[in-house]
């Protein structure tokens, strides 16, 4: 094929609608666990959703460089549109042929990249318009890719989009209810549970929305009706690994921590190399051993062994974890379940000294603005951190030394110092330590990003030591050997 044409497709693929140009990924880093999870979804879900998941797993296996496998998966998506949606089937097929030019020109076959962005151009040229078009399938088609892969403010743009079209659609409700249940943790974008409840009435046989309902209902003191909601789902799909999951959390939260450790372990049957996972039932096995420290059982005679029998299971839980390539930046969610469960309001007591609820609020607004869920909350938290006396006396910082040295067995230079510092001090109950553990765990990895946001996290010599440090060490900041998605 001419250059010409090499650059005249070089000019449209851009416009197509699809995977490769919805902006899916950060410097197209993909999560370790993702192609698991997507993987599970195909052998669980409807028939009807199957395709937008081989549509999604194709782009992961082009990004691993995979793009004969990528292939093969969109052939699996064109099947199943012909088998499930025939009567629309030019317009569903949309998305899977333009992934097919993408893949095709990357992989040097000119001519065949062509013959789907000619499909493309056929079909638009319907609707008036050369290379994409407005439909409110495809809107879904983002919203529920854009969902998967942790996007959801645009998810719920696209679902909302669809819904302008569609008002009563089951399928862009539970898209909706879902994203919207996912932005819940910032206060500023709170919702009524009539979102999910609307979903539910639409799409009866979605589970995985009845369990967010439950989760919902149990945050607004409503504990019992949505565990109702739970013990149904799990009954009705009782192998979907996002059900099991979310049940888990529900359990966890509710205090059952042997049914969140049963649940959260038959999810792993299904993704056994999903790192999270490993590291929630760890965690749950620590939450055990605080149980019984504060009820008073670990006085009682034959509890002391039990209790190092759990502390050794939490262990080997959370090495488990890392060896299936937990991210440490996945520290973050036991920050988010202190500031789920209240736990975090601690630091902010009245009774703490200034300094420290400075101090704190400085921690807080950097981890909210890393984690992007919400600017506005980082900054109001900010300002209210820069409101408090100036002239309080700071105490003098408690150096991060794990209590029990048989944990620490790691230099401080080892890869996941700070996060395994930061899980100690959780564990210990020293929540404010545990924070800053995992800033400077977030600060390590992020140290060289262009945007500067690893100084949110360390000081300056602290990055110039860490900037010598990735030298010696090698370490690569490839994005994609180091982000592990969580729920």
């Amino acid at each position: 094929m001419s250059e010409v044409t090499k650059n005249s497709l070089e000019q449209i693929l851009p416009q197509l609608k699809c995977h490769f140009t919805w902006n899916l990924f950060k410097e197209e880093s993909v999560s370790r666990d993702l192609e698991d999870r997507v993987c599970n979804q195909i052998e669980f879900l409807n028939t009807e959703f199957k395709a937008t998941m081989y549509n999604l797993l194709a782009y992961i296996k082009h990004l691993d460089g995979k793009n004969e496998a990528a292939l093969e998966c969109l052939r699996q998506a064109e099947e199943l549109i012909q088998q499930e949606h025939a009567d629309q089937a030019e317009i569903r097929s949309l998305v899977t042929w333009g992934n097919y030019a993408w893949v095709y020109y990357h992989l040097g076959r000119l001519s065949d990249a062509q013959i789907y962005v000619d499909k493309v151009k056929q079909t638009c040229k319907k609707f008036s318009n050369p290379y994409s078009i407005e439909y409110p399938e495809l809107d879904c088609e983002e919203g529920w890719t854009q969902l998967k892969c942790g996007r959801n403010e645009r998810a719920k743009v696209c679902f909302e989009k669809a819904l302008e079209e569609k008002p009563n659609n089951p399928e862009f409700s539970s898209g909706l209810a879902i994203a919207m249940y996912h932005l819940d943790n910032n206060p500023e974008k709170q919702f009524s549970t009539d979102v999910l409840k609307q979903a539910i009435e639409l799409s009866p046989d979605n589970q995985y929305v009845k369990v967010l309902l439950g989760l919902k209902l149990q945050k607004m003191n409503k504990e019992a009706e949505g565990e109702q909601l739970v013990e149904e789902a799990l009954e009705k799909a009782p192998c979907q690994t996002d059900v099991l999951r979310s049940a888990a959390k529900f359990y966890r939260r509710k205090g059952d921590l042997d049914k969140a450790i049963e649940l959260f372990q038959r999810a792993l049957e299904s993704t056994p190399s999903n790192g999270y996972l490993y590291h929630q039932i760890g965690c749950c096995y620590k939450a055990k051993v605080r149980q019984m420290q504060n009820t008073g059982e670990s006085e009682a005679s034959g509890n002391k062994e039990k209790i190092e029998a759990l502390k050794q299971y939490a262990m080997d839980y959370s090495n488990k974890a890392l060896e299936k390539g937990l991210n440490p930046l996945d520290a973050y969610s036991d920050l988010a379940e202190f500031l789920e469960a209240g736990c975090y309001q601690t630091p902010f007591s009245k009774e703490d000294p200034d300094a420290e609820k400075q101090q704190s609020h400085q921690h807080y607004c950097n981890l909210q603005k890393y984690n992007g869920k919400s600017e506005d909350t980082a900054l109001q938290r900010g300002l209210e951190g820069l409101s408090i006396s100036k002239k309080s006396t700071e105490k003098e910082e408690i150096k991060d030394q794990p209590q029990n040295v048989s944990e620490n067995l790691l230099p401080q230079n080892a890869p996941n110092y700070w996060y395994h510092q930061g899980l100690i001090h959780k564990q210990n109950g020293d929540l404010l330590q545990a924070v800053k553990c995992y800033e400077k765990e977030l600060g390590r990895l992020l140290r060289n990003a262009p945007s500067g946001i690893g100084s949110f996290f360390l000081s300056a010599s602290e990055l110039e030591d860490g900037s010598e440090e990735m030298g010696q060490d090698a370490v690569s900041s490839n994005p994609r050997e180091l982000v592990s998605n969580s729920e």
